[in-house]
């Protein structure tokens, strides 16, 4: 008899799945959390010093992954949500959550870097190329400062390595050749790590190919998942609180209120909202607060629209009346009386608007008006992949995938609220 995977099963699946293939680096993360502990005891200052938003992110994905584990285990089944059905949709929203949330984890390259583009630039999927390990350890005399700083150092990955070399061959001899795209590098051999008599080289394999910088496509696309969700996260808190309170005034206030509003709200609507993206981002600069800001306020027209009518159509209502009568401020009016009647058409809204936020920031790094090159970005991702489509096809494919199936997960999961709560309207 068929047995359907259960959303809970699957969550603890990925979770299991990232402990195993990434038990390396996990047992390096715990390692280096011990040592900063030590170093806080023994360094306050330098161990404060070592703080960075790398550290915290590592820190901060392991403490979620193992609360998810024990979450899972212990109370999730208790959860009716996390017992149903693994469905297409649900699994794409728990990938794009996990990316989120462990990126630092599933991938431990930095998005950034580059190094040997003669080597690295333009591979296609699942290629791997020779890495000669270098001898430039810094940190050798044992003590727990030099420790942490030397393994912190391999943990959290920056966007240059001078400990690594990309090689297509090696020679040994009393100088050791390597060789980068046809060309002939010598090289002393106190410069280089040995390992039973012989160079170290180990193998580095590039999942999903690498760009025309020779970055690596799959970690760029893990953290440009980030961003994405990121931005829509932020915008869509814009638009709802611009949306709600702006929708419940008008809608409460009738008379002049109202009609400023609704003509305001007019206005935006009849402005092609491109423009006053362009127009805003190259008075402020595209970095990531201000596209932040410029999507969410361009987009709380359509809940200010929804919010106002159900207000009209609720202040009426004895209730309400009755609340209003007691004294209730507008505030209290708003979040205790108003919004859990009008709770269902707001969130299915938010997921729409979270889908078309996610597709415009796409759309403005595509046309390099996006977060910058600060971050990566599947928007900017595919724009440098058309240049080399007949070259690279798999530069454009996957960012053009994972935008296409993250599109499709939030309408599908509009469109599965609204049907759940209004039967009578299609799915």
């Amino acid at each position: 008899m068929h047995r359907s995977i259960k959303i809970r099963q699957f969550i603890l699946m990925l979770a299991l799945l990232l402990i195993i293939t990434r038990y390396s680096l996990i047992a390096k993360v715990f390692f280096l959390f011990f040592l900063y502990i030590q170093l806080l005891f023994t360094s306050p200052e330098l161990a404060l010093a070592q703080i960075s938003f790398q550290f915290i992110d590592f820190a901060v994905s392991i403490i979620l992954l193992a609360a998810a584990i024990i979450y899972f285990l212990m109370a999730g089944k208790k959860v009716k949500y996390f017992q149903s059905n693994l469905n297409f949709t649900s699994a794409v929203i728990i990938l794009l959550i996990s990316f989120f949330l462990f990126a630092p984890l599933i991938t431990d390259n930095n998005p950034d870097f580059q190094k040997d583009l003669s080597v690295t630039k333009l591979l296609p999927p699942f290629s791997s190329v020779k890495v000669l390990h270098l001898n430039n350890d810094n940190y050798s005399t044992g003590n727990t400062v030099d420790k942490f700083i030397n393994l912190k150092s391999r943990v959290i990955k920056n966007s240059f390595d001078d400990s690594i070399i990309f090689i297509d061959s090696i020679s040994a001899g009393n100088k050791l050749t390597y060789y980068q795209g046809g060309a002939e590098v010598l090289l002393a051999n106190d410069k280089v790590i040995f390992k039973n008599n012989t160079p170290l080289i180990t193998t580095r394999t590039f999942i999903l190919g690498t760009d025309e910088l020779g970055r690596d496509i799959f970690t760029r696309l893990i953290y440009g998942a980030r961003i994405s969700l990121f931005v829509g996260l932020g915008s869509v808190l814009i638009s709802l609180l611009l949306g709600l309170f702006l929708g419940f005034f008008a809608g409460y206030s009738e008379g002049f209120i109202d009609t400023a509003l609704n003509r305001l709200t007019d206005m935006f609507l009849a402005f092609p909202v491109i423009f006053f993206i362009i127009l805003i981002i190259a008075l402020f600069g595209n970095s990531l607060p201000s596209v932040i800001m410029v999507l969410g306020f361009s987009g709380w027209m359509s809940l200010f629209k929804i919010v106002r009518s159900e207000v009209i159509s609720l202040k009426n209502k004895d209730f309400f009346v009755s609340a209003r009568l007691i004294g209730l401020s507008n505030i209290k009016l708003l979040l205790k009386e108003t919004l859990p009647y009008i709770l269902v058409p707001v969130v299915v809204n938010l997921v729409f608007q979270y889908g078309n936020v996610i597709l415009a920031e796409a759309a403005l790094s595509y046309l390099g008006l996006g977060t910058g090159s600060s971050y990566p970005s599947w928007g900017s991702m595919i724009e440098a992949g058309q240049n080399y489509l007949s070259q690279a096809w798999w530069m454009i494919l996957f960012p053009g995938l994972a935008l296409f199936l993250t599109l499709f997960a939030a309408n599908s999961l509009g469109r599965k609220i609204s049907s759940h709560f209004n039967p009578r309207v299609n799915s």
